[in-house]
C-alpha cells in the first residue's frame, strides 16, 4: 500500500510525561510546539547547554522542569514519550535506542527515519484542531497548508462547536438516530454559499 501510512492521534499531553532532550533552538521549537498544544503538559527538558529562550519559556509553565546535565538512560524512567532535539547525531541515536528498549515512542528532530511519530503542523480554532502530516517529506508544505486553513476557517467556528455539543447532549434516541440528526443539522456546511 502506498501513501501516508501514519495513524493520526491526539495525545492528552496534560496527562502524560514528556521528555525533551536538547535545549537549543530545535529544543525550543519542539518545547514551544508541545506547550502551544497543551499548556498544562508535564515536560522535563534535559540538556547540557540551555539557551535563555528555553529558560524563559519554562518559567511561564509550572509543569515544565529543566535539568542541566548530560542525558542518562535513567532520565527515561517515568516518561511516556521522548523528543530528541540535539545537534548530536550519536546522542540522538542513543536516545532512540534506549527509549525503544523501554517501549517508549521517540521523535528525533530532523531525522524522519529515526522517528516513531512526527509532530505535524496544527491548525486550531477554539476546540477544533486539525493536524497536517506530509509523512516527513515536506514540513514546509504542511506549514503552508496550515496558513491556508487558518485563514479559511471562520473565527466563530468555536461557537458553532459549542452549539453542536449542546444539541448533541439534548438529543434522545440511540446512537444511529443521533448521528442522523446531527448529519442533517450539519448538512448546511456542505452547501456552497449563495452569492448576492
Amino acid at each position: 500500500m502506498e501513501g501516508n501510512q501514519l495513524f493520526p492521534v491526539f495525545i492528552k499531553l496534560n496527562e502524560l510525561h514528556t521528555l525533551v532532550i536538547g535545549a537549543g533552538p530545535v529544543g525550543l521549537e519542539k518545547l514551544t510546539a508541545l506547550l502551544n498544544n497543551s499548556n498544562h503538559a508535564r515536560i522535563t527538558v534535559v540538556a547540557e547547554t540551555i539557551i535563555q529562550e528555553v529558560r524563559d519559556l519554562a518559567t511561564r509553565y509550572p509543569a515544565v522542569s529543566i535539568l542541566q546535565k548530560s542525558f542518562e538512560p535513567a532520565d527515561l524512567d517515568g516518561v511516556n514519550f521522548v523528543i530528541a532535539a540535539t545537534n548530536n547525531n550519536v546522542l540522538n541515536e542513543q536516545v532512540k535506542l534506549e527509549a525503544n528498549k523501554r517501549g517508549l515512542l521517540v521523535n528525533v528532530a530532523d531525522k524522519p527515519e529515526l522517528c516513531d511519530f512526527y509532530l505535524g503542523s496544527v491548525v486550531q480554532k477554539g476546540d477544533l484542531k486539525i493536524a497536517i502530516s506530509t509523512n516527513g517529506k515536506s514540513p514546509t508544505i504542511a506549514k503552508r497548508l496550515k496558513e491556508v486553513l487558518n485563514d479559511s476557517l471562520p473565527n466563530g467556528l468555536n461557537i458553532t462547536l459549542k452549539q453542536m455539543q449542546i444539541l448533541r447532549n439534548m438529543l434522545k434516541g440511540d446512537f444511529s438516530s443521533k448521528v442522523q440528526r446531527l448529519n442533517e443539522v450539519t448538512e448546511i456546511l456542505m452547501k456552497p454559499l449563495d452569492k448576492e
